[in-house]
Formats: structure tokens, C-alpha cells, sequence
């Protein structure tokens, strides 16, 4: 047997995320299939797998930190060989979860995952690395994440994490113990979630979300003894085991063995919030976003948002928040984070025709597939309600966060397509798309991959889309569009550098045309000038620019005037893109 930790340290919470984030890719589309509320739009398991993703790769991220520190010689990596301490792992562990968080369900568990991390990541005269520092941070993760949703709703996975935190906090022994009390309680508790949750006995299935954090779990047991306690639990036990806690409720209930059909529809879902409706269809958005704001802002922006809407979760701290909401107004709750700090990393959806919110969704019919659809890349907000607009799957890059393979397999699901055009939109990101067309291939979805290196050439390529036409003749069509799309873009140089038009320096202005500097200036409509002129000289028929926030408010109409009188029968189109890292996005068509 491999040797495993016997206390709570670094070491201890990466191996953690790392069985959890297997345990999950295990358990995803069981979990995704059994997602009946408070949306049953069939992927809890896949937003909690992603949530995870988020969590380990911070993780790891911190361990190549200090292993770097400690190879240079730097003298104050920590004292394990490079290692980071407990509190670096646990911070980065919840600060992966926060920014990674993906619909209720991952919100719901990145809070607990900070809830844990509170505790053993507190200054003290000594660390919480023992059995009795777990059971500690087991509670305070129950604590928190019930703190966090508006309207608890027994039934759910804070019922889950609170059977688990108290069957921890009941347990005598060393860490292996107290995880495998925790795994037990939370195991137990799940298998009457139907019991409490009506909506769960109609279905026939326990709760998702909890079923999710049951996993976590197990992994949380493996990790300090090195044997999973999966064996003998399943789904299948799960469900054998319903009908004899719930009984029968209903004609459809537990007693008749109904389940839902798995899902991959738009939207998220899990069980920690929301009123049991069954006669109530619900909102039709869901919007979630991070927010920079301070702890007084977001106490008003609960209260307006629980006005708005249902499904409230609001999690994080120390400035940075994961906020979650189901309502019919997807503006105004943006408008509410707007107010309240700096939103960004919105995500909309809409709930779609075919899904249903909380009760009677397992009674509907699986929503059609569209036979074709676009899923993109786009770096501003702007810009991602314009390709929504044009019917396009979109994913939100912020500059220096580019998106996982795992959020493109996730936009392609929610495109919920037989057939699926991929736009990176961006040269960078040619193999990560690649990876996710390869694995949306492999649960079944046709998927064509356009190697779009900028937004602009993804513009262009939507334009031509035709979903009534052959899928082959739309994706030559597209490539070919994108293909005849020069494009460029103006941002200011953040330090000195060699480039290929010579030094610049920090304040530059910087003109990119297909990636390389062609020119430095100190104007940025003098540069932007510049650059269409260059790109204009090898002929065009259209310029398309895309302004950043930052943008001058007068550019557009100086280089559309500029174009219009120096070039004859070109055509200009402004669009504005939002927080998109460059000040200015320019094709030429």
C-alpha cells in the first residue's frame, strides 16, 4: 500500500483534489442523469467536476510555485523540500473553487471548501492538522455554506454536508476516522434526501448535489487511508435503497422506479436552494458572476437579488464573491453586481423550452437536440451578447484567464447540438479547443474545429453560418470567411520590450497586426490609424472594430471617418466588446 498522510497537510489537500476531481469525471454523468432539481436541466456533476478542476489546478499551481523557489535557490521556500504550507494549499484549494465555481452546485461547494480552509488555514500557536483540526473544518464548511444560500431547503447538500459534519464531529480516532465518520453521515443522509424533498421521491432519485459531495468525500477517506470506500456504493445502491426510505408518494414516485433521462441542456443545477413549486415553471435565466466588492455592498446586493429571483447563492469573502441566481430579469441582476462592485466573468443562460424548473421535470420529455450550433470564445462582455445574439454558445476569456478544455466540453453540452462549430478565437487557445472537440466527439456530438485566431475572424465567420445547409459546406464556408479576415489590435505595452518594430516602452501604444507588433506610437488613434491603413493596403471590402471599455469615446468615429474618406467602397462596422483586454479589435475583410 502507497504511503498516505496521516495528519492534514499540503501534501494531504493536493492528493484530495486530485482523487476528488477523478471521483467526479467517475461519477459525472450518473450524477448529471439523476439532476432533478431545482432545474432539471442535467449537470450538477459536471458543474461540481469543473468546480473541482478549478480547485486542483490552484493547487498544483502553488506547489510548482515553491518547486520553482526551491530549485533557484531562493532560500525562502517553506521548510518541507519546496512545499508549500497547509495554509497555501487550503487557501489556493478555495480560491480555485471560487473562481472556477460552475452553477449552484460548484457555488455550494467552493463554500465549503472555503468554510474548511477558514480553519486550517487560521493563525494560531498551532496548525489545525489533526483529526480534531478536520472535524473543526468540517463544520465550519456546513456553517458557511448555509450561511451562504438564501432560503435553505432540507433535502439538499447543505442537509448532506450538515449529516457529515455532525457524524465527524461524534468521531474518535485520527484523520482516516474522522473522514471515514463524515463519508458515512453524509452517505446515510443522502439516502433519505427523498424522504425530505418530494420533488426527489416523485423522481425517484436522491439529490444530486449531495450525491456529488458524497464523492468528495470518499475521495477525503482515500486520501488518508488509501483505499476508496466506493466499493459496495453506487448510484444503483442509491436508487435501490429510495424506494425503501421515501416509499410510495405518487403514481410516478419512487415505488413506480422512475427516473429521468439524462440531460445535457443549457443551464445549471443543483439542489442547495429554491422552494419546491410544482406548479410554478420558475425563472427563465440563470446568471452567475464574480464580483470585487466589499462586504457592505454585498449584503444590499442579497437583498436585491433575493427580490429578483430565487436560487440565491452568494459565497466568498475578503473582497471576492461568486454570486449565483435564477430570475426572469438576467439585466437587472447584472445591473445589481454593477452597483454593488465589479462584476465580471458573467455567465447567462437561459433556461431552455424543454427544461423544467423544480417539480414535474422528470415527467417531461428529454428536450430536442438542435441538429447545429456555434459554441465560441469571446473576450468582453459586449462581444459575448453579440455572438448570443447571432445564436452562438458562448464562452467569457478574461485577458490572462484563459477558459479549460473543460468549460469548452461544458458550452458544447449546453449547446445541446447533434452538430458543433468551435471558434477559439484565439491562436493560443488551438490546442485546448482541440481537446474539447475531441472529447464532445466522444460522447457523441459531431464537432468541427475553426482555428479563429482572433474575434473578429469568429465574427466573420458567423456571418456566413447557414444551419439549413450541409455541415460540411458550413464549415468550409466559415473557415473560409475566417481565413479572409486579417486582423489586428491596439493595447498599450504594460513594460519595456523588444519587439519586431523596435523597443518599446511601458505607456506605448502598441499596434498587433496577426500578432506581431508593426506599431508603436504614443497616440492610440494615430496608432489605430496606422494600422488600418497598412492592413487596407493589401485591399479589403469591410473594417470591423471592436472597442474595449477603455477605448477613447471619439475613436470610433475618427477611424470611421478616416476610412470613408481615404478609402473608397470600404465599409466600416463598430461593435462594442466590453472588458476585453485590448482597447481596440480590428478585421479587415
Amino acid at each position: 500500500m502507497p504511503q498516505v498522510p496521516q495528519t492534514l497537510d499540503a501534501l494531504a489537500v493536493r492528493t484530495w483534489c486530485g482523487l476528488a476531481l477523478e471521483a467526479l469525471g467517475r461519477a459525472r454523468e450518473e450524477i448529471d442523469a439523476i439532476n432533478v432539481y431545482p432545474v432539471a436541466d442535467g449537470d450538477t456533476g459536471t458543474n461540481l467536476y469543473l468546480t473541482v478542476e478549478s480547485a486542483a489546478a490552484a493547487v498544483e499551481a502553488v506547489f510548482a510555485g515553491h518547486e520553482t523557489v526551491a530549485a533557484a535557490g531562493a532560500g525562502h521556500a517553506s521548510a518541507a523540500g519546496g512545499r508549500p504550507t497547509l495554509a497555501d494549499a487550503v487557501r489556493a484549494m478555495a480560491h480555485g473553487a471560487l473562481i472556477g465555481a460552475r452553477g449552484n452546485s460548484g457555488t455550494i461547494l467552493a463554500q465549503l471548501l472555503r468554510g474548511m480552509a477558514l480553519v486550517l488555514a487560521a493563525d494560531g500557536e498551532s496548525a489545525h492538522t489533526d483529526a480534531g483540526g478536520l472535524r473543526l473544518a468540517l463544520r465550519q464548511a456546513a456553517d458557511s455554506a448555509r450561511e451562504a444560500v438564501a432560503h435553505p431547503v432540507e433535502g439538499t447538500v447543505l442537509t448532506v454536508a450538515e449529516a457529515a459534519a455532525e457524524a465527524a464531529g461524534g468521531a474518535e480516532g485520527d484523520c482516516a476516522t474522522v473522514a471515514r465518520a463524515a463519508y458515512d453521515g453524509a452517505r446515510a443522509a443522502l439516502v433519505a434526501t427523498p424522504t425530505q424533498l418530494p420533488v426527489l421521491a416523485r423522481a425517484g432519485v436522491v439529490d444530486a448535489g449531495g450525491r456529488g459531495l458524497v464523492a468528495v468525500l470518499a475521495a477525503l477517506v482515500e486520501t488518508f487511508t488509501g483505499e476508496s470506500p466506493r466499493a459496495g456504493w453506487a448510484l444503483g445502491e442509491a436508487h435501490a435503497r429510495v424506494a425503501v426510505a421515501a416509499g410510495p408518494v405518487t403514481e410516478a414516485g419512487v415505488a413506480g422506479g422512475a427516473r429521468p433521462a439524462p440531460g445535457d441542456a443549457a443551464g445549471y443545477a443543483d439542489p442547495g436552494c429554491a422552494d419546491d413549486r410544482p406548479d410554478d415553471g420558475g425563472p427563465a435565466f440563470e446568471v452567475i458572476y464574480l464580483l470585487e466588492a466589499e462586504d457592505t455592498a454585498v449584503t444590499r446586493l442579497r437583498d436585491r437579488l433575493d427580490r429578483l429571483g430565487d436560487s440565491l447563492v452568494v459565497v466568498g469573502g475578503d473582497g471576492l464573491w461568486n454570486v449565483h441566481v435564477h430570475v426572469d430579469d438576467a439585466g437587472a441582476a447584472v445591473e445589481a453586481g454593477v452597483e454593488a462592485g465589479r462584476p465580471h466573468r458573467i455567465r447567462i443562460t437561459h433556461f431552455g423550452l424543454g427544461d423544467a424548473h423544480t417539480a414535474g421535470a422528470a415527467g417531461l420529455p428529454p428536450r430536442e437536440r438542435a441538429q447545429r450550433a456555434v459554441v465560441a470564445v469571446v473576450p468582453g462582455e459586449g462581444l459575448a451578447g453579440l455572438y448570443a445574439e447571432a445564436g452562438a454558445t458562448t464562452v467569457l476569456a478574461r485577458p490572462g484567464e484563459p477558459p479549460a478544455s473543460g468549460e469548452l466540453v461544458d458550452a458544447v453540452r449546453r449547446a445541446h447540438a447533434r452538430e458543433v462549430v468551435l471558434l477559439p478565437n484565439d491562436a493560443d487557445l488551438r490546442h485546448t479547443a482541440a481537446a474539447a472537440a475531441e472529447q464532445s466527439r466522444t460522447e457523441g456530438v459531431r464537432v468541427a474545429l475553426i482555428p479563429t485566431r482572433s474575434a473578429v475572424q469568429g465574427i466573420a465567420a458567423l456571418a456566413v453560418h447557414e444551419p439549413g445547409r450541409r455541415f460540411d459546406e458550413d464549415v468550409v464556408a466559415m473557415t473560409s470567411a475566417a481565413g479572409a479576415t486579417r486582423y489586428a489590435e491596439v493595447a498599450v505595452a504594460e513594460r519595456q520590450s523588444w519587439t519586431m518594430a523596435g523597443i518599446c516602452q511601458a505607456g506605448d501604444v502598441l499596434g498587433l497586426i496577426e500578432g506581431d507588433v508593426a506599431v508603436i506610437g504614443a497616440d492610440i488613434a494615430a496608432t489605430a490609424e496606422a494600422v488600418i491603413d497598412r492592413m487596407l493596403a493589401a485591399g479589403g471590402e469591410m473594417v470591423t472594430l471592436v472597442l474595449g471599455d477603455e477605448a477613447p469615446g471619439a475613436i470610433a468615429a475618427r477611424l470611421e471617418s478616416r476610412v470613408r474618406e481615404t478609402y473608397l467602397a470600404v465599409d466600416t462596422v463598430v461593435y462594442r466588446g466590453g472588458r476585453q483586454g485590448a482597447l481596440l479589435l480590428i478585421g479587415v475583410e
